[in-house]
């Protein structure tokens, strides 16, 4: 599915007009039927990251709402991992990313649960 068709339908669930979704995020009506017509691909990403949190969606959403053809976001959402972890295990990847071998310190745990806490409202 086009990712133009992915966002007017988005758009459209919000019971909102592509004029007044437009001005709700500060983006000219005509940047967005531009970036709807002539693809999304072709847009600026500053004007697509605009649209996405907009809708509430990541980059990556849009992206897999083209690959998979749904716009069921909670679908979506579920096919990542990290919304299956728990925190404890979310915290455990982490430290072996960053090569610890050992438990965390204090300090080094709150470091890790604040990347955390940004990486997932990022997804949000």
């Amino acid at each position: 599915m086009e990712k133009a068709v992915i966002i007017d339908k988005l758009i459209e669930e919000m019971g909102m007009s592509r004029r007044a979704f437009a001005e709700r995020i500060g983006l000219p009506a005509t940047t967005l039927q531009s970036m709807l017509s002539r693809g999304v691909g072709k847009a600026s990403i500053d004007n697509v990251i605009k649209v996405c949190k907009g809708l509430s969606i990541t980059t990556e959403e849009l992206e897999l709402m083209a690959k998979s053809g749904t716009t069921d976001i909670e679908e979506i959402r579920n096919l990542n991992p990290l919304n299956k972890m728990t925190e404890e295990e979310i915290l455990t990847l982490a430290a072996h990313q960053i090569g610890h071998d050992g438990p965390l310190s204090e300090k080094e745990m709150e470091q890790v649960k604040l990347a955390m806490k940004i990486a997932l409202s990022k997804n949000k």
